[in-house]
């Protein structure tokens, strides 16, 4: 295609093929590996990745992605941003401060932690403060070094970019942000300059907030950055790479004084080729062409890709090309070669990181007219058996979907008196999310269970029994509405994809979530229907144990489509539908059962937001709209509750009250209450929990301040309406934690109802 085409990647999962990251981590944490033990096996971990991609046929190999927790963090640790409770007398950040900003400590909370974008991977959120940064130590430097040291790789060093970072960060005046700005850049400075002086040829820096809204002074702030880069750091090839989307201000990010341009061109193909073919590419410029989808796991088709690089190519003819996922591969599974479980058509239209790293260097070969026939044959073939064995279902989704209604019979005031007069709950009714600690002894029993080495009804009678037990616990620490525990459950999405027909499951299809926290998202391969009461039995079960409510619990639509593999040949819109339709169906089996309070969680409504704002209400009108399939069609004095997380909601207040749901806890314990401030200034008027302690901290919060938080929203929400609760659910925590920390959740509520409740005369 005339001009140079080379090939490299974004970036590699950290998991391991058989999540060996995850187990060091957790091991070193529990005290299993010491420090330089468990040193010593990361290093051996992020070697083998970089010789798998060299052994791929990868040109240019991304080092410095590889992170001992997150790589925000890790941005943050290097350039001094350690929050004064976390405060050492060294300048090196020590592994023990680096873990303890991420997962708190007894005296001193984590940092916050919310989604990266768009995606399900969470990121810690670095604390600016009035703290003026200092370069700790140069980690792009040290991850270039070792993979040329130790394996002779001439790497492709990785380094979030300063926009971004600030971006990403809190803690400071936004009317701050060329200050704080001006304080970084001469430590980007430095960190260049000696990645150039070791030999560097060419650096990575992810700037992905240039896909999302930006205003024209954002504009002043990137080209000051980028003209600084290049004065100062005269010789060192700069790839500046954006994801996730297309970029905003086109014209002036492709005039900037780099040398390359990242672009994506899965995710933001239309409105990228737009800009191109109106405005062309420069040709001093190198063009990273984004063209395998590094956040689903669809085999690509070639010769379509093959086609998508000749439009590019007209575009931008004179620029030299880099082929290249269109971002990092750390949101993909790890390899698809151990799926041996799967359907085999299913399976061959399957592609992960390992198999994406072949797709990209095939393109290479078909651009440099080298390519073997054979493997685009086999490819050609293997996804024309998949379209040909599924999605072909002539089942009339549209009919039942338009037959549910999508909104209450009665106004939430109207039916919260049929629903006070049913469950008459005491003033600031105390809940949880609603699972409770999923122990060793709960996992091996589900392993069991699932390889048929227990028998289903001991199984079963396993479960009752953890019901039994935490319902009894749930009563004597005083709990008003219960909750089963989700025992049976090994996620909340993949359990309810197990059980709806159009889903498949992977053996070790498991990505990051944060932190060790990895999850195996279901993959939605075709239409999406109901077969059978998947929660009825246990519900009934928990709630034949007292005479307390029990909440029945599912996961809302739009979260189990968010936090799936999602099939790429009809909406995202159509799918979230489908799955809304087979939910209340759920629904109306829990309502006839007898199981009247029910929870539909909806965790990832926010992180599923377009990057641009200019698109945000078209996706919130449709998830406002699946959730309302899923949940309208109850009686008035069924009791619909939702949950959300970890994400900042200030800016979709109206779709949270669109959703109708009768009560809504919300977290805001990480964000330090935080949250409480948008209902300063906007009126809500149906019930709220706001989740009143830190679930992924190990720490056990005190009755003092879970009381401070809930008297603090207080000030701004009616009592009448106000439930309390944990942020998030408790599965991941320990029994003796979780039992401490719900009676000082329970004391504390008690405290404040007795301080609200209207004495008599």
């Amino acid at each position: 295609m005339g001009t140079t085409w080379t090939n490299s990647n974004l970036g590699y999962p950290r998991l391991g093929e058989n999540r060996e990251w995850k187990r060091a981590l957790e091991s070193f944490w529990t005290g299993q590996l010491d420090e330089s033990e468990f040193l010593k096996e990361v290093k051996e971990l992020r070697l083998n990745y970089l010789k798998k991609q060299k052994e791929s046929g990868v040109q240019l190999i991304p080092v410095g992605d590889f992170s001992l927790y997150d790589h925000i963090l890790d941005t943050a640790a290097m350039f001094g941003f350690i929050p004064e409770r976390f405060k050492e007398n060294s300048q090196k950040v020590s592994l023990s401060t680096y873990f303890n900003m991420a997962r708190g400590t007894a005296d001193a909370p984590a940092c916050e932690m919310t989604k990266w974008f768009n995606t399900n991977y969470h990121y810690i959120v670095p604390e600016i403060g009035d703290i003026t940064p200092v370069l700790t130590e140069n980690k792009p430097l040290q991850a270039y070094r070792e993979a040329k040291d130790e394996l002779n790789i001439d790497g492709k060093p990785v380094i979030t970019g300063p926009i971004t970072f600030l971006k990403l960060s809190k803690g400071y005046d936004q009317s701050d942000f060329e200050i704080k700005l001006d304080q970084l850049l001469p430590l980007y400075v430095k960190v260049l300059n000696e990645l150039k002086e070791a030999g560097a040829s060419w650096v990575q820096i992810d700037e992905p907030s240039l896909v999302a809204s930006f205003s024209k002074e954002d504009v002043r702030f990137i080209q000051k950055t980028y003209e600084t880069f290049a004065n100062e750091v005269p010789g060192l090839s700069i790839m500046l790479q954006t994801y996730f989307e297309a970029v905003n201000h086109y014209e002036e990010i492709t005039n900037l004084p780099v040398d390359g341009l990242g672009l994506d061109f899965v995710h933001g193909w239309e409105k990228n080729i737009a800009s191109l073919e109106k405005h062309g590419f420069p040709a001093d410029k190198t063009l990273g062409v984004g063209l395998i989808d590094g956040r689903n796991i669809w085999r690509a088709d070639l010769e379509s890709k093959e086609t998508a690089l000749q439009t590019i190519n007209r575009s931008a003819p004179d620029a030299d090309k880099i082929i290249q996922p269109s971002c990092s591969l750390l949101h993909v599974p790890v390899t698809k070669k151990h799926e041996t479980k799967l359907d085999s058509v299913l399976r061959d239209a399957l592609s992960f990181a390992d198999e994406k790293l072949e797709e990209i260097v095939i393109l290479s070969s078909i651009v440099d007219e080298q390519a073997d026939n054979d493997v685009i044959k086999e490819n050609q073939q293997a996804l024309q058996r998949f379209s040909e064995t599924y999605r072909q279902q002539s089942a009339d989704l549209t009919k039942q979907r338009e037959a549910l209604p999508s909104q209450r019979k009665l106004s939430f005031a109207e039916r919260k008196k049929y629903q006070d007069e049913k469950w008459n709950l005491p003033l600031l009714p105390t809940t949880t999310i609603g699972s409770f600690p999923q122990t060793k002894e709960v996992r091996v029993a589900r392993q069991q269970y699932r390889k048929g080495e227990k028998p289903p009804e001991e199984y079963k009678e396993f479960i009752q029994n953890k019901m039994q037990e935490w319902i009894k616990i749930q009563e004597d620490i005083g709990i008003d509405v219960l909750v089963h525990g989700e025992f049976e459950r090994n996620d909340m999405v993949e359990f309810f994809g197990e059980k709806l027909n159009g889903f498949a499951f992977t053996s070790n299809g498991w990505v990051q979530s944060y932190g060790s926290r990895c999850v195996k998202p279901p993959i939605i391969y075709d239409d999406v229907t109901f077969d059978k009461p998947m929660t009825v039995e246990e519900s009934r079960y928990a709630q034949s144990l007292t005479d307390k409510p029990v909440k029945g619990m599912l996961t809302g639509p739009v979260t189990i489509l968010n936090w799936s593999f999602e099939r790429d040949d009809i909406s995202r819109k159509e799918v979230s539908y489908q799955i809304a339709v087979a939910l209340s169906q759920e629904v109306q089996a829990l309502e006839e059962a007898g199981i009247e309070m029910i929870q539909v969680d909806e965790p990832a409504v926010r992180e599923g937001l377009p990057l641009k704002r200019e698109e945000w209400n078209d996706y919130l009108d449709w998830s406002v709209h699946a959730f309302r399939l899923a949940t309208s069609n109850v009686k008035n004095s069924t009791q619909i509750h939702t949950h959300m997380c970890y994400s900042e909601f200030q800016d979709m207040i109206e779709s949270i009250r669109a959703l109708d749901a009768d009560v809504i806890s919300i977290e805001t314990s990480r964000s330090h209450g935080e949250l409480i401030e948008s209902f300063e200034t906007a009126v809500y008027e149906k019930g709220i929990g706001l989740g009143v302690y830190d679930i992924h901290s190990p720490r056990i919060p005190s009755i003092e301040e879970m009381t401070e938080m809930m008297e603090r929203a207080l000030r701004v929400l009616p009592t009448s309406l106000f439930w309390i609760n944990p942020d998030c659910g408790l599965k991941t925590r320990n029994t003796p934690e979780t039992i401490d920390s719900l009676k000082n959740m329970v004391q504390a509520a008690k405290a404040v109802r007795k301080s609200q409740e209207t004495p008599t005369t």
